[in-house]
């Protein structure tokens, strides 16, 4: 008999490892905040790859956890260290989650030979898509360093969903650790999103200035298109939209509040796509749970409703949030809505027609002038696995994907445990944007494949417990 045990060590047991995170959060923090930005940029990354590996052997749920944070709040690092000392046209920095996620690889390096047998062959499709998606990059002379980029965007999501499914013997502690990040990112970068929007913030204008990103807003008060912590207002939209639906399986105290700004945060982020993702998440949670669950849902729903209205019907919340909802029934006259049509209608008949694909880094191009990379946005998952992947990859691709998906929800096994069916509706949620936005990648597809990832480790993970005690 198999014995189901717990990487889980106490607070005194997991000192050190809490040590090196805090060791590298406040010496990169000092650093950004008195203008040593020449030695952050080069520091944080280095040092967190170093902290990275040390937890993966050492501390492994620390490890998850610090993946996490990395994604979340290295961005806000850059743009504080940036402006106090000098603008990085490269952003070097960006790199640090990357390098830290890519860490997760080990993990496929150790289970590969037994990854039929333990049912994670569909993730080693995806991977072998993108890294024969890198070589015809490379062969068609993209430029390396885009080719390099693009396949850690591509790469890293599937990576560290395939690590937390193949620690499925562990799931009880993988899942407290997530309800626990996703509980204080929400409350901290839910709120810091509200703050972001009503102060405007020297640094991130200092960014929307010197990025030239008119769609993020303006810098001024009540004129950003909030994006919290993170890089771009879509990816944070997601994440938001990944926390506030797992909230609904946290029973903490802070749920509520963290609850109340998370989803003024998410409304103000203006990112419609998120906000049909989120119903979509919600209703397969809904139909993927036990009938008490269920019950559970719409009471907290009816709470949440009488808490977050009052928020949103307040100045200067109101018209922000009124003028883009009002959107969503006049998509004609929406310009957002005709220029992803006008996309469509010129590059998904070409797409298609791309039997080997343009490999990685075909969309990026490398500004001669500063020799930043700069990103070509197909505003669709489809479009970019088709343009990059080509038939030859993207149908290994999709079809991995498509096949955990319908897994998923075929399986019974976790359907009395809310966490899981809340990670069902995330993985979907984020599916569903496939047709607005690449949410594939980066800290999106983190979203994608790590709940992905988790929802099949509580499959299994039940499966495994229902056979020990029928043995019993």
């Amino acid at each position: 008999m198999e014995v189901i045990s717990s990487p889980q060590p106490s607070h005194h047991q997991s000192l050190p490892g809490w040590i090196a995170i805090a060791g590298v959060a406040i010496i990169a923090t000092l650093g950004a905040l008195v203008g040593a930005g020449s030695l952050v940029r080069l520091f944080f990354p280095a040092a967190s790859l170093v902290v990275a590996i040390f937890l993966y052997f050492r501390y492994p749920l620390l490890y998850v956890g610090f993946a996490w944070w990395v994604w979340f709040l290295t961005p806000l690092l850059r743009r504080v260290s940036d402006y106090n000392s000098f603008w990085d046209e490269k952003g070097i920095i960006l790199l640090t989650p990357y390098l830290v996620t890519f860490v997760s690889v080990l993990t496929l390096v150790r289970h590969l030979p037994r990854t039929q047998k333990m049912g994670g062959l569909p993730f080693v499709l995806a991977i072998a898509s993108v890294v024969y998606a890198f070589f015809i990059g490379l062969v068609l002379d993209n430029p390396p360093i885009a080719a390099v980029r693009s396949f850690l965007d591509w790469i890293c999501p599937i990576l560290f969903g395939f690590h937390l499914f193949a620690n499925w013997r562990d799931y009880p502690s993988y899942r407290h650790n997530l309800q626990r990040v996703f509980l204080w990112c929400v409350l901290i970068t839910g709120l810091y999103g509200i703050y972001q929007f009503m102060v405007a913030p020297a640094w991130d204008c200092f960014w929307l200035i010197r990025t030239k990103l008119v769609s993020f807003g303006k810098p001024e008060p009540f004129e950003i298109r909030v994006w919290s912590t993170m890089h771009s207002p879509g990816p944070f939209a997601v994440v938001m939209m990944a926390g506030l639906l797992l909230l609904f399986s946290e029973r903490s105290l802070l749920g509520i509040p963290a609850a109340m700004g998370g989803y003024l945060a998410i409304l103000i982020s203006m990112v419609r796509s998120a906000w049909g993702g989120w119903v979509a998440g919600l209703l397969a949670s809904f139909a993927s749970t036990t009938p008490k669950y269920q019950m559970r849902l719409v009471v907290t729903i009816l709470v949440l409703v009488l808490c977050v209205t009052p928020l949103t019907a307040m100045e200067p919340f109101d018209d922000v949030i009124s003028e883009r909802v009002e959107s969503i029934s006049n998509l004609a006259r929406d310009q957002s809505f005709r220029d992803r049509s006008d996309n469509y209608d010129r590059d998904f008949n070409v797409a298609l027609t791309r039997g080997l694909g343009r490999g990685m880094g075909s969309t990026w191009i490398v500004n001669e002038r500063n020799g930043k990379l700069e990103m070509i946005v197909l505003d669709s998952a489809i479009l970019d696995i088709f343009f990059t992947l080509g038939w030859a990859g993207a149908l290994p691709y999709l079809g991995g994907l498509i096949f955990l998906l319908i897994s998923l929800f075929k399986d019974a096994a976790a359907r009395a445990d809310p966490f899981a069916s809340a990670a069902r509706g995330i993985a979907l949620a984020v599916f569903f944007q496939f047709i607005f936005s690449s949410v594939m990648l980066g800290l999106s597809g983190m979203i994608l494949w790590g709940f992905m990832g988790i929802a099949l480790a509580a499959s299994r993970y039940h499966r495994h417990r229902k056979g020990l005690l029928k043995v019993v």
